[in-house]
């Protein structure tokens, strides 16, 4: 079970979307892994600082104030230890890069307090009590599969966060979504929450910047398999952006739309996009600097088996088609 205290040290310069923000308000958007109420902690007791100075947590911030963080602080949360079995790609005293299934939570959370990634991480290495969330800096979706890096050490996690806000950490993702595209593109549309629905993410004028990049990997009778990098990493970005040009991921049930199916689906076709329950999303590679020795490292999962099988059904179709 988590418990005890962690030693939490950061130092960042206040990017310019930011600017003239309150104080607990930009450095909540900027170490995401925290709670405002924990930061406004820090702030109110001088173990935040700004340009070496005290603060008030109402403050505003400017463009390249430097914000200095040197705490102790309690652990906000309890989660027991599980053994789950771990895909792990990459393992050493600073990292665990692992392969995360389709169908498995990240953290402990209302409906999902046991049987998560956390609880599998804390029994695989007990030591990450001692990390914020548990070493993770990212996260995917309960039903993304794919590739996920974890901090082992606070080090570790300190150069992981900043690799992060400075769009230094290369992800690339496989999808497949709805449509024929006719090539790539970069999709720059603010994200943040609908304002109606509140579990859903929308773009909106006054959301957080997130860029998107994809390119065409082959047309399929209806569908589309692409590539996506991101520049950015908010909440379903890939899968809000993707809807926002009318191209939903297929399988996705927030923001997909009714399955359109191809001209001439036989049976086999429909059994197979019938039985994909599951946004099509694989994180499929991930680049970052080694935090210990800044060394350029990169990794791949492999495509899960039923992503392939999807693939596989819609090329024989397409083959099908064409030969009739």
């Amino acid at each position: 079970m988590t418990s005890g205290t962690e030693r939490i040290e950061a130092s960042f310069s206040v990017p310019p979307e930011l600017s003239d923000q309150r104080l607990d308000q930009a450095v909540a958007r900027l170490m995401p892994e925290h709670s405002r109420s924990r930061i406004q902690g820090w702030v109110r007791s001088g173990e935040l600082t700004v340009n070496g100075e005290k603060r008030r947590p109402r403050d505003r911030v400017l463009v390249d104030d430097r914000v200095d963080v040197a705490a102790q602080a309690e652990a906000e949360v309890t989660w027991e230890a599980e053994a789950i079995d771990l895909d792990i790609i990459h393992e050493d005293e600073h990292l665990i890069v692992l392969n995360k299934p389709a169908g498995l939570v990240v953290h402990p959370a209302a409906g999902h307090e046991a049987g998560t990634l956390v609880n599998a991480l804390l029994h695989h290495a007990p030591e990450l009590e001692r990390i914020p969330r548990a070493g993770i800096v990212h996260r995917l979706d309960k039903d993304t599969s794919g590739i996920m890096v974890v901090a082992r050490s606070l080090e570790a996690h300190t150069s992981l966060v900043a690799q992060l806000q400075e769009r230094r950490m290369g992800r690339e993702y496989q999808a497949v979504c709805l449509g024929e595209l006719t090539g790539g593109g970069r999709i720059e549309q603010p994200i943040g929450r609908h304002p109606q629905q509140r579990k859903k993410m929308a773009v909106v004028p006054d959301g957080r910047p997130a860029v998107t990049h994809y390119r065409l990997v082959r047309r399929m009778a209806g569908f589309s398999h692409i590539r996506c990098q991101l520049e950015s990493g908010r909440t379903h970005q890939i899968r809000v952006h993707m809807a926002h040009i009318r191209h939903p991921l297929l399988g996705d049930p927030v923001y997909g739309s009714r399955m359109r199916y191809p001209r001439g689906t036989d049976e086999e076709l429909r059994s197979a996009l019938d039985g994909f329950r599951r946004q099509a999303l694989h994180a499929a590679r991930l680049e970052l600097a080694h935090p210990a020795t800044d060394e350029f490292c990169e990794w791949e999962a492999p495509l899960p088996a039923d992503f392939r099988q999807l693939l596989d059904a819609l090329s024989a179709f397409e083959e099908r088609r064409s030969a009739s």
